[in-house]
């Protein structure tokens, strides 16, 4: 090869290089391009449609707002009587002829929700003996509650619960019980015999549901010292007749009329707003505080 052809093979190989390392180059670039529309193709894909926008998909929405408090129907009864005011004075002559004035009132946090009283009488008859009578009547109102529910459900609740214990006192003999009619929305009496050795007892107890409100009567009487034991039906009689003028008392403090039929108490003002209230358990051992047994009132003779 002559030194001229040498020369020009050269200078082609010169200018070769930056040409090679240009079309490199595009080539890259054009190699790119596709990888990049590919993304802005994926991109817009994941988006609505409108004007490339994303919108979120249903199941990345923002956490929901909080829902309603879950909220229970008011109880129909908002208050109780005096628990010493609900049995007329002739009724207590009937029931306690000696013990009339000899009222006491049980303590109680909130006599809004409950509240007690009790009365006893002794009509002592020197060598004869002694007649004994203990009377004591227990109110419990409950309120709605969105926890615990409506003030009735747990009225109704406690009402069983409370004939349950009534049949299942220790020691009685001879337990009987009954429903009782025409005393609020539902009511049972319940009577036994309790020997003790101030006497024979006998006991009635009467409880009895009205809306939310629940009304536990127990009336007991003995002869003493040898005095004859009184009539078990004439004791259940005056206790029927006292428990329906103590729920009639609760159904006319909350604006009621006293011989409304049982359930009917759209006359009377609802709850504003639920109170507290105790629960079955708590109202429970406090009735039991207030309503002594009738070895506990025989003790007390």
């Amino acid at each position: 090869m002559s030194e001229g052809t040498m020369q020009r093979a050269a200078q082609r190989d010169h200018h070769s290089a930056p040409r090679a390392k240009r079309l490199n180059r595009v080539l890259v670039c054009a190699a790119a391009v596709p990888v990049m529309f590919l993304a802005a193709a994926c991109s817009s894909d994941s988006g609505s449609g409108d004007g490339g926008k994303q919108t979120p998909s249903a199941d990345a929405k923002g956490p929901s707002s909080a829902s309603a408090s879950p909220t229970v129907q008011a109880a129909a009864y908002a208050k109780l009587p005096g628990a010493c005011k609900v049995l007329s004075d002739k009724t207590l002559g009937d029931l306690v002829p000696k013990g009339a004035k000899s009222a006491k009132e049980g303590t109680s946090s909130d006599v809004s929700s409950r509240a007690s009283c009790s009365w006893n009488s002794l009509d002592n008859n020197g060598v004869k003996g002694s007649q004994f009578r203990w009377l004591n009547v227990s109110l419990l109102r409950f309120a709605s509650d969105a926890a615990r529910g409506t003030g009735e459900a747990q009225a109704r609740e406690y009402y069983q619960k409370q004939v349950q214990d009534a049949k299942s006192v220790t020691d009685a003999k001879n337990v009987k019980s009954q429903p009782v009619s025409g005393t609020g929305d539902e009511a049972t009496l319940v009577r036994y015999d309790l020997k003790k050795k101030e006497g024979a007892f006998k006991q009635q107890t009467v409880v009895a549901r009205v809306e939310n409100v629940v009304v536990t009567l127990d009336y007991n009487g003995a002869g003493l010292a040898g005095d004859k034991t009184p009539d078990a039906d004439d004791l259940a009689k005056s206790a029927q007749a006292a428990a329906k003028e103590a729920v009639a008392a609760v159904t006319t403090a909350n604006g009621g009329e006293a011989g409304a039929a049982p359930g009917s108490s759209s006359s009377a003002s609802p709850s504003k707003a639920p109170s507290k209230s105790a629960s079955p358990s708590k109202s429970a051992s406090a009735s039991a505080s207030a309503s002594p047994s009738a070895s506990e009132s025989a003790a007390k003779s």
